[in-house]
């Protein structure tokens, strides 16, 4: 049976593959490549956040109570990474490989820190929290499109 730790854990492995395509596209002169991977991992990331924002978080704050805790803390990084996102598109539009690698690379770290919170926190709480409910907040977050 998959948890919340195991299912959202593969899904960010997922997501940190396309952004390593997306920043391996970046070293060609290719602009509607690096376009067309940068959208795959921004669509793939929106998913992801999506899932969390309105599935996990408000399943997890409704069972504990706690809405001030570590799903704020995760919203307002989502807030930050949405804002790179916004900057590497911008950098795509006007093909400016300088910008997009810059943004790309402070984009990693945030999404490695967050990640870490997420897997070694967040999520392992959530899988003891809502361990009576888990196959069906499983069935939602699958359920987003």
């Amino acid at each position: 049976m998959d948890t919340i730790s195991s299912y959202m854990t593969s899904d960010h492995h997922r997501c940190d593959e396309l952004f390593s395509q997306a920043e391996a596209a970046a070293s060609g002169q290719d602009w509607g490549t690096i376009a067309a991977d940068l959208q795959a991992f921004l669509d793939s990331m929106h998913h992801h956040f999506k899932m969390e924002e309105e599935v996990l978080f408000p399943a997890f704050e409704e069972r504990t109570g706690m809405s001030m805790g570590p799903t704020q803390v995760m919203r307002m990084e989502h807030v930050q990474m949405r804002e790179l996102f916004d900057a590497m598109a911008d950098a795509v539009k006007q093909q400016d490989r300088d910008e997009f690698l810059g943004q790309a690379e402070t984009l990693l770290v945030m999404m490695q820190q967050h990640n870490m919170k997420e897997e070694q926190m967040l999520y392992l709480m959530a899988d003891r929290a809502l361990a009576g409910e888990m196959e069906e907040v499983l069935q939602q977050m699958r359920a987003v499109s």
